[in-house]
């Protein structure tokens, strides 16, 4: 059977900011068979722009990304990403539907995958061999992965497949970690609050970990851990299911 070929995209934020995760969506992606290829003329999906309001500058950016993706290559579109992800699949929809890309956006949505429901979904993988990390975790659902992408118990499978780590559910774990890109900075106290109402929800479980797809929210979470010295450390999916091994 012919390996899964699979274009990764590493949104900016990750590539900026947490490259040991895009890595390891490498290292965990080629663990499973795929044959992985990066185009390295690849930026953004244009959300930063677009949820700024800039809605032409973020059309000119996308319009990049479908080229940096070309329909006719056929290859999976993975990222560790569901925020990148959801503005591929849905967004685009209101850049491109109705004009001479629709066909090129059309093509480039139905082959996007965050990198856990790819894996459990597309590949029918629950759990990656030799994965293991000892503790307790509680999972944060990311309101991309979770509303724009329908992600829920993929991640959670992964997860519990890694040996050694126990799964503790908090309490309104869908409820939003309070980043939102420019909200943070708009309404810092709102989602200051925001952020200090999950911690302490993933603190209350026991939980040595609060792991998630998304870095964007991790990175809010992390910073508020941080400050106020919690016992508890924020890890993305991707570098879980790389440990260890």
């Amino acid at each position: 059977m012919p390996a899964p070929q699979v274009d990764i995209f590493i949104p900016c934020f990750v590539d900026q900011l947490f490259p040991h995760t895009a890595m390891n969506m490498v290292k965990v992606l080629e663990a499973v068979g795929c044959e992985v290829h990066y185009n390295a003329n690849q930026t953004c999906c244009g959300q930063p722009a677009y949820n700024a309001g800039y809605k032409t500058e973020s059309c000119e950016v996308a319009r990049k990304f479908l080229t940096d993706f070309p329909t006719e290559q056929e290859r999976y579109i993975v990222s560790p990403s569901a925020s990148c992800i959801g503005m591929v699949r849905n967004t685009y929809a209101d850049l491109f539907e109705g004009t001479p890309d629709a066909a090129r956006y059309h093509g480039v949505q139905r082959r996007a995958f965050e990198l856990t429901e790819f894996l459990v979904d597309v590949l029918g993988i629950t759990s990656i061999p030799n994965a293991q990390l000892a503790g307790n975790y509680t999972y944060h659902d990311s309101c991309a992965a979770l509303r724009e992408c329908g992600i829920r118990e993929a991640p959670r499978q992964l997860l519990d497949g890694v040996a050694g780590l126990q799964r503790l559910e908090m309490a309104e774990t869908e409820t939003c970690c309070g980043f939102g890109g420019t909200f943070a900075v708009k309404f810092e106290a709102i989602s200051v609050a925001m952020a200090e109402q999950k911690v302490e929800h993933a603190l209350a479980t026991g939980a040595d970990y609060l792991i998630s797809t998304d870095t964007s929210c991790l990175m809010h979470l992390d910073a508020y851990i941080r400050r106020e010295k919690k016992p508890i450390k924020t890890l993305h999916v991707a570098d879980v299911l790389a440990s260890g091994w």
